[in-house]
């Protein structure tokens, strides 16, 4: 990966000053992305392209297809994309509204983003670290299933509106199929669809009825692998493995790159962030090579 030859051009953009350090220190998961930039190539990969450091452990050969350079931006363009998630006088980032029903929905001109997976994948706690470069964002965490019960609207400056849905399966909400697929059917403006599985115990049942659902639809939908963090990197690479193989034979909507991503680490969250700011029509990356 030629990340080493983009710092200086990213460290411009920002205004980064020297390097600090060795590089050797810890790294915090919420920390500006000039701090990234300053890791060692390993751990930098490791942090922002998470599937392009798991192919590294594949055996020599074997040769996979992950769909490594589907979506694969420079280093640049995804610092670009931390603007969009950074709140400042200019760019308020903030909780809009909440609805049960669509027509209690704001009424929204910008393109909309949403995020639905069954209950206690990790939602509310990835939407937390997409907004970590906006802290007064009060995005609710709790450790019991089901917390989410309505859905969320959250305000990204002008540029798109991120949608927190509530969890399907164990205790979902009582009218959640007519809240749900009225809002993914009828919603003019809803870009792309991120449906969220728990990369721990792979796809379940309740998300191949999800997995349907966006297929009846016609929706344009996004796998994103969650709590990649908890697994030990022999299980993680057979998830993932069976996952794509899901993907590449079962579905038709479903962008062919995965996405895996720990809220803990952050790692993967700054890839997804350029995603969603260039599908969102934000942000034209050099890195794009599927529509």
């Amino acid at each position: 990966m030629a990340a080493h030859r983009l710092r200086p051009c990213v460290g411009r953009l920002f205004g980064m000053g020297p390097e600090l350090g060795s590089g050797r220190r810890a790294y915090s998961a919420f920390q500006a992305f000039t701090e990234v930039l300053r890791l060692p190539s390993k751990q930098l990969t490791k942090l922002v392209f998470p599937l392009q450091e798991l192919h590294g452990h594949f055996v020599p050969g074997s040769r996979p297809d992950l769909h490594l350079n589907i979506f694969h931006p420079s280093l640049e363009d995804i610092a670009r994309a931390e603007s969009f998630f950074t709140a400042s006088a200019r760019n308020r980032i903030e909780y809009l509204s909440s609805a049960v029903r669509l027509d209690h929905a704001p009424d929204l001109r910008r393109p909309e983003v949403c995020f639905i997976g069954r209950s206690n994948v990790g939602k509310s706690s990835l939407i937390k670290a997409l907004f970590s470069l906006a802290p007064e964002v009060e995005v609710r965490v709790s450790k019991k299933p089901g917390h989410t019960k309505k859905i969320n609207f959250y305000k990204v400056g002008k540029h798109f509106t991120l949608v927190d849905m509530p969890g399907y399966g164990y205790r979902a909400p009582e009218d959640f199929v007519d809240m749900v697929e009225t809002y993914l059917k009828e919603r003019k403006n809803l870009m792309r669809t991120f449906l969220l599985v728990d990369s721990v115990v792979g796809i379940q049942k309740a998300d191949n009825i999800a997995i349907e659902m966006c297929e009846e639809f016609a929706l344009p939908y996004v796998m994103v692998l969650t709590k990649i963090d908890k697994s030990s990197k022999g299980h993680l690479l057979k998830q993932v493995l069976q996952i794509q193989k899901f993907v590449d034979t079962k579905t038709q909507g479903c962008f062919p790159q995965l996405f895996p991503v720990s809220a803990m680490t952050c790692s993967g969250i700054h890839l997804l962030r350029c995603f969603i700011a260039d599908i969102t029509g934000n942000l034209k990356t050099t890195g794009f090579q599927f529509s």
